[in-house]
């Protein structure tokens, strides 16, 4: 038996060209593509304007992606809502709404599990399952728009899993979400992180896509980065910085340097100097982040005196800065927690 079409991972284009190969007239695939994109349709049944017979053949022949929603944690501190999606194969993953005065972000997993073994995060602890189709990562977006009710303007590829890991899903899924036929979502507002796959950002460089590009940076130096982040073995600091100016330069967006605080690992001030020096005519700024920490690794959050004189250093050297704002910290709302604690308590029942 041959395998079913993912239907809601195909283009505009390609919908109207399978449309025709299923016997269809072309201009059902706009109908159809307003279905599962505009109006988030979770079922072909819910396809009113199709005809019976239609929705009966789209059944057989192709396969409708939805998540399904297993549990939703709502912060008392800032309203962050924090959900863990149930795929098909019974995979969970998640995702997190974050309400800001620009607009709604949503952060999306793009792999079920993570092999970059990050040492301070919870999405890695287990490896990788698998990657997630473009369809999967999409409706993370819509399920979380139905849910809430409210327009999400931003999405950041920040959850679980490493997005250069799962290249081409990412890239498709981008495409889908900013398509002037779907929710349009502007490709300016789309941040695609990753922790330093050098051949993965000059790929990107390529692809005429002005999202923002963030690097998981969390050390000034090659030494330091490894014992925090595997990758480091594989990509030098200085390979994986000529890749983002090479970005830059392609694109003309500035990047992001994303760097989490683990309290006497990389928080003193002569890592702060080393930062700067390391990252002086980058066109970037720095995402300072207080380190979630997670009950299977020793790692301690800065405190925040420390946290504010990295800032006030890389400040005085003339270099963009932010804290981060924590999110959610009431409800597990560091990346990978909520799943782990999910599969831990399943596993054990």
């Amino acid at each position: 038996m041959s395998e079913k079409t993912d239907i809601r991972s195909l283009t505009l284009e390609e919908l109207k060209e399978y449309m025709t190969r299923i016997g269809e007239k072309p201009f059902r695939a706009a109908q159809l593509y307003q279905w599962m994109h505009v109006k988030l349709a979770s079922s072909f049944e819910e396809m009113t304007n199709l005809s019976k017979d239609l929705r009966a053949k789209l059944a057989e022949n192709s396969e409708y992606v939805h998540l399904e929603i297993a549990d939703v944690r709502i912060s008392q501190i800032d309203g962050t809502r924090k959900y863990l999606f149930r795929l098909a194969d019974g995979n969970v993953i998640e995702s997190v709404l974050m309400r800001y005065h620009h607009g709604n972000s949503v952060c999306v997993s793009s792999q079920v599990g993570c092999r970059m073994g990050c040492r301070f995060c919870a999405s890695t602890l287990d490896g990788l399952e698998r990657n997630l189709r473009a369809s999967e990562i999409l409706d993370q977006v819509y399920e979380i728009q139905k849910d809430s009710g409210e327009r999400v303007s931003n999405v950041v590829i920040m959850g679980s899993g490493e997005p250069m890991d799962n290249y081409d899903n990412v890239i498709r899924f981008i495409r889908l979400l900013t398509s002037p036929a779907g929710l349009n979502i502007s490709q300016r507002n789309v941040t695609v992180s990753t922790c330093g796959i050098v051949p993965g950002i000059r790929k990107l460089a390529e692809e005429d896509l002005p999202v923002t590009l963030a690097l998981s940076l969390h050390a000034p130096n090659d030494a330091v980065r490894k014992t925090l982040m595997p990758v480091a073995n594989s990509y030098q600091l200085k390979d994986i910085l000529a890749a983002c100016h090479e970005y830059f330069e392609k694109t003309g967006r500035r990047l992001t340097f994303e760097y989490s605080l683990v309290a006497g690992v990389n928080d003193n001030l002569e890592e702060a100097r080393q930062l700067a020096e390391l990252i002086r005519g980058q066109h970037g700024h720095v995402n300072l982040i207080p380190v979630n920490p997670i009950k299977e690794r020793d790692y301690r959050q800065s405190d925040r005196r420390a946290i504010e004189a990295f800032r006030d250093y890389l400040e005085q050297k003339g270099i963009p800065v932010t804290i981060r704002r924590e999110m959610g910290r009431d409800i597990n709302g560091a990346c990978g927690q909520l799943r782990k604690s999910y599969m831990d308590k399943n596993v054990t029942e």
